[in-house]
């Protein structure tokens, strides 16, 4: 009995072996470049980047003035509300998702501030202008905070 190799078998299985050799060489790869590009996107000193951030971390309790403190998020609404003044309603609604990315313990004051901003782009660009701004930040409340201005 004669045990031959059947050639053209092995032949038949080139592209998918070909390309499952080269999933597994460049795979891993691939993985480790964009995990190491990742980490270095930390920001590892515990500072904030952003001036908005930064006085968002004020160390005071929640809804609490200590001792002429104000509170973060009113610290926060402030800075905010200055912001737009100063520029467009979209760099101050950008710098509130940033401090809410940030500091996830002032999600819970995102729509207050997110409405008091659209009352103010309200105040300042007039309700179609201010409109125009809206985006998704806190659901809607831009939007809502616009149309009780603007009606």
């Amino acid at each position: 009995m004669k045990h031959t190799t059947n050639q053209q078998t092995r032949a038949g299985r080139g592209p998918a072996r070909r390309i499952g050799r080269t999933l597994a060489l460049v795979l891993p790869v691939v993985l480790v470049l964009s995990g190491t590009l990742a980490v270095t996107r930390v920001n590892w000193s515990g500072e904030p980047a952003d001036p908005v951030l930064a006085a968002a971390n004020a160390e005071a309790p929640a809804g609490v003035a200590a001792e002429g403190r104000t509170a973060p998020q009113d610290v926060l609404r402030d800075r905010l509300l200055t912001e737009l003044q100063e520029e467009d309603p979209g760099v101050a609604l950008t710098h509130l998702q940033k401090a809410i990315d940030e500091r996830p313990s002032l999600a819970r004051h995102c729509a207050s501030i997110a409405r008091a901003l659209g009352r103010a782009a309200v105040r300042i660009h007039g309700p179609a202008e201010a409109q125009s701004y809206s985006r998704p930040v806190c659901d809607t409340s831009f939007a809502t905070g616009v149309a009780a201005a603007g009606s």
